[in-house]
């Protein structure tokens, strides 16, 4: 028999496989199925019974052994173990995120605690506030015997260095806590608040410093005073500066508001809004010192539910007022077409300024309505448009009635009674020490308000100006020919009250002045080096020198700018290259116990940076006023006239030292006032009889033939007649035709 071929097969096998091929390619993979899943299952059972096998119930220590879960035991029945599913093992994989914030242990909640120390803030232009504060600090003295709440130590805010407060807590590592109060009114005006408000903002946004630098403190509370008739509603304005006080210090402390933010009005429930805080407050700090803290809440009374997210800084909270909507389209309004910008945004790094500076209208710096308007004008100021003054000095009074000049008119021969003062911006950027303006004149680092043009300034000096000195014709003693002289100006001193260099048309003012024969005498106070580059001709330059070190600057003239010491020092460098071009002049204010001891060799070396033609070293005056004496200030500071002569004795040494040839020309102790010039400069022989002499007075007509004939010219070109004989060095500088009178008026007479 022939064998058959592998796919030879019956005729009768290839007819079914045809008819019934599908069904039996199916059926097929339904068994294949049905073995592939039984033989899932009995491995899957293998692996449960493994999980859950469990000891012999006869075993006592087995039944230890198991988990706490699986020993339900019923009776005395080891048998009755009731075993439970355990936890499955986490799989392997990348960490789920939840979402959840994990609280941040603060900082300084481990410190031990023994005493409460609270500190209250505040700021007034009239007074009023420091009432109230007067009376607050009273109220929340201890009177329990053993008490471990201090008494509250009370800071005027423009009296204070920001950074001693509010960069870190004070004593920080000690066992007192302290716990911050701050009083913020509101005003319309730009106030020492504004800077109030951007050091906190500035100190928040500032890389360099924690993210809750204040959080060691015992906590804070802010009570705001407002006027309900000026703004019904907050978005309005109703106590917005204290708002802002609280949203920066809630974010400075990790959010430790110790009590809601109270709002008064004064013209309405101030009293009654105010108490009830104090009472708050009072509860609060028996707290802490009973060592309680700050209490639960969400989580902690310090850390209370708010309206906004404190913990957020975006562009929306940079822009006030208005609704979200509004603050929407201003925030897209700054995002829009960046791919259009050309060139760089310019930043100011020293006062971050925000969007809501730039997108507001600008105002006046000194509104009529505003109380620095008013305190100003009781300060016998007229002000000028909307931010300069003009105001009569002393020495002008003085002049008019025969009884001398000031120390000008010794060292540059200007006659008082011929000498405007004045200043086109009421703005300054430091809060000096020994500045007699009773700290109500505005501040700032940054021109924000609207600007008069120069006409109208000019005018306005001199309006303000001939109406003061007709205000002297009644006045006894006033001389009949110098009041004549008076009527027209032939001086101007830019130097009245904050910082003239600051206005923006301050060229065209000083080319006003030129034109109609009025010299110009600027001052400025070394902070705004890029106005001072950019400064066109003035007769003469004064700078002001109040320090010779960074540390001393900062605690003598109490700067507004971050980098100060970086912008004085530009100043020096400007200054050496203006020599060649006007008078400069170094200002030196002696203060005893800040800057006059030991610093001669310091002031000698910024003399060798800037090479002044004349530096004028004089001793402070004392006005006695509060706000001096809360800065330090006292009549223990005001050095006496041998003083000063010993330290200018002192400098001279130190600048010969440096092979710098200045010497004494001229002083006026009536001014406490003594005058260093360079000698190769101003000390000359004169044309009249060929002596070598100081040469320290201005000639003014030379000068304004070198302005009018717009070529370049330097100080050489007007140096003036000799220095008087009675103006010289150990003469005194009081001038034998006028009378010196002691304060009632009569005769003095002179040892």
């Amino acid at each position: 028999m022939e064998s058959l071929g592998l796919w030879e097969l019956p005729d009768e096998l290839l007819y079914l496989w045809h008819t019934h091929r599908a069904e039996i390619l199916l059926g097929a993979g339904v068994v294949f199925a049905v073995i592939r899943l039984v033989g899932h299952w009995r491995e899957s059972s293998r692996t449960v019974s493994k999980r859950l096998s469990v000891p012999s119930a006869k075993s006592p220590r087995a039944i230890a052994s198991l988990p706490l879960k699986t020993q339900a035991i019923d009776g005395d029945n080891p048998a009755s173990v009731a075993v439970t599913k355990p936890a499955p093992r986490p799989k392997a994989g990348p960490k789920r995120v939840t979402g959840n914030k994990p609280l941040k242990a603060r900082a300084g909640n481990n410190r031990k605690i023994d005493t409460i120390q609270p500190v209250i803030f505040y700021f007034t232009l009239g007074g009023s506030t420091k009432a109230y504060v007067d009376k607050l600090s009273e109220s929340l003295q201890s009177t329990e015997p053993n008490s471990n709440i201090l008494s509250p130590k009370v800071h005027d805010l423009t009296e204070i260095d920001y950074d001693d407060f509010f960069i870190s807590p004070p004593e920080k590592y000690s066992s007192t806590a302290f716990l911050y109060l701050l009083i913020i009114p509101t005003y319309n005006i730009d106030t020492e608040l504004s800077n109030f408000l951007s050091h906190l903002e500035e100190t928040h946004h500032d890389f360099r410093i924690d993210t809750a630098p204040l959080s060691g403190l015992a906590g804070y509370s802010v009570f705001g005073i407002g006027d309900r008739t000026e703004w019904p509603t907050e978005p309005e304005g109703y106590c917005t500066q204290a708002i802002e006080v609280d949203k920066w210090l809630a974010r400075l402390t990790g959010r430790k508001r110790a009590f809601p933010l109270g709002m008064g009005d004064a013209k309405g429930d101030l009293e009654t809004r105010l108490s009830e805080w104090k009472e708050g407050v009072d509860v609060i700090m028996k707290d802490l010192a009973s060592g309680k803290g700050l209490g639960e809440g969400v989580p902690g009374s310090g850390d209370a539910a708010e309206s906004e997210d404190e913990d957020e800084v975006d562009v929306d909270d940079e822009i006030e007022g208005g609704s979200s909507m509004k603050r929407k389209a201003a925030k897209k309004a700054l995002t829009d077409d960046l791919e259009d910008l050309k060139a760089p945004i310019p930043v100011d790094f020293t006062t971050t300024k925000s969007p809501s500076e730039s997108l507001s209208q600008p105002k006046p710096m000194v509104p009529e309505t505003s109380p620095t308007y008013t305190s100003l004008t009781k300060q016998g100021y007229t002000i000028v448009g909307s931010h300069s003054g003009v105001k009569i000095c002393r020495w002008t009074k003085s002049a008019l009635r025969g009884r001398g000049s000031c120390y000008k008119y010794s060292f540059y021969g200007i006659s008082s009674h011929l000498c405007m003062e004045a200043t086109p911006s009421l703005s300054c950027s430091n809060k000096c020490v020994f500045c007699w303006r009773h700290g109500t004149n505005p501040v700032g680092t940054t021109w924000r308000w609207t600007v008069d043009p120069p006409d109208l300034v000019f005018a306005g000096m001199k309006e303000g100006h001939y109406k003061k000195i007709k205000m002297m014709k009644g006045v006894p003693g006033v001389r009949a020919e110098r009041f004549s002289e008076a009527m027209r100006i032939r001086h101007c001193a830019l130097s009245l009250v904050g910082e003239p260099i600051f206005y923006p048309h301050i060229n065209e003012l000083l080319a006003m002045l030129h034109k109609e024969h009025i010299s110009s005498f600027l001052v400025c106070n070394a902070q705004h080096p890029d106005q001072l580059a950019t400064l066109g001709p003035v007769t003469q330059l004064y700078v002001s020198i109040d320090a010779s070190n960074k540390e001393s600057l900062r605690r003598i003239d109490r700067p507004l700018h971050r980098d100060f010491w970086e912008r004085f020092q530009r100043c020096m460098d400007i200054l050496r290259e203006k020599r060649f071009t006007h008078r400069t002049v170094f200002r030196l204010t002696l203060v005893k116990g800040f800057n006059l001891e030991e610093e001669a060799e310091g002031y000698a070396d910024l003399v060798e940076k800037a090479l002044p033609g004349f530096v004028e070293v004089k001793g402070v005056t004392y006005c006695g006023t509060s706000t001096a004496a809360g800065a330090g200030l006292s009549m223990q500071n005001v050095p006496f006239y041998e003083e000063v002569k010993d330290f200018v004795l002192a400098l001279e040494v130190a600048l010969k030292k440096r092979g710098l040839d200045y010497g004494i020309g001229a002083e006026h102790a009536h001014s406490c006032c003594i005058l260093l010039a360079d000698r190769k400069k101003f000390f000359r022989t004169s044309k009249s009889d060929g002596v070598q002499r100081w040469h320290t007075l201005i000639d003014y007509p030379a000068f304004f033939r070198c302005v009018e004939s717009g070529e370049s010219f330097g100080p050489e070109d007007y140096v003036g007649e000799p220095t008087p004989e009675w103006a010289l060095w150990g003469n005194g500088g009081f001038d034998p035709r006028d009378e010196r009178v002691d304060r009632k008026g009569r005769p003095k007479v002179l040892e």
